[in-house]
């Protein structure tokens, strides 16, 4: 028995360690990419309303702004729940779909750039600037063609493309980031003609003379 006892023992101490099989790196790696990436586009989406609204109270004054400035519609919603829906399944299917640092990080820098066109087009305009479009000419209503409109006409609608497509390309989500470009670019190519016909209702030549020499800010519009 002690030589079964000692046979076994040197056996036992001769045999390579196994490595014990583990998903824990897959696990890391899924958590840590979910978390920055949902933890930026949470901040993204709450900076971005939250701001619209202080700035057209700080504009306009509490009583003549609305929650509409929150720019929070049902279609809006659907667009951010389908947006995060496709993030769960494809990180949980094609988890490495989601490790293109250098393409999230560009979408980021996209979320930034967007927001301060944008921004920079709120507090240039002041009171010209509103989130509904005016049908109706008002006495402190005037062109705006100085600061960032010296180099497009809607730099707020320019900033909004750039940012809801950048959030997009944050996440990493090929179908959303097509679908926003989409949807948002056609949203504009039709309010865009729409607001420039009572513009040029307000400021005559003036403003298609503006209008020849700078250009919309989004592709394709004239």
């Amino acid at each position: 028995m002690p030589f079964l006892k000692h046979l076994w023992e040197y056996v036992v101490t001769q045999l390579p360690v196994l490595p014990m099989p583990t998903t824990m790196s897959f696990t890391e790696t899924l958590s840590y990419s979910a978390c920055r990436q949902l933890a930026q586009m949470f901040f993204a989406i709450v900076f971005f309303h939250s701001s619209e609204y202080i700035l057209a109270v700080s504009i306009h004054g509490r009583s003549n702004v609305t929650l509409k400035s929150l720019l929070i519609s049902r279609n809006y919603l659907l667009a951010m729940i389908f947006s995060l829906l496709e993030y769960a399944v494809e990180i949980v299917l094609f988890p490495g779909l989601k490790e293109h640092w250098w393409l999230s990080n560009t979408g980021l820098a996209l979320v930034v750039v967007g927001e301060i066109i944008r921004k920079l087009a709120i507090i240039t305009a002041g009171r010209a600037f509103t989130h509904l479009i005016k049908v109706y000419h008002e006495e402190h209503h005037r062109l705006i063609t100085h600061g960032v409109y010296r180099f497009v006409r809607h730099p707020g609608y320019s900033g909004f493309l750039i940012w809801s497509v950048g959030t997009q390309i944050m996440l990493c989500n090929p179908i959303s980031t097509i679908a926003f470009a989409v949807v948002v670019w056609k949203f504009f190519a039709e309010r865009i003609p729409y607001e420039e016909y009572f513009l040029k209702q307000f400021f005559g030549s003036y403003y298609e003379e503006y209008a020849r020499r700078v250009p919309s800010g989004v592709p394709f519009v004239k």
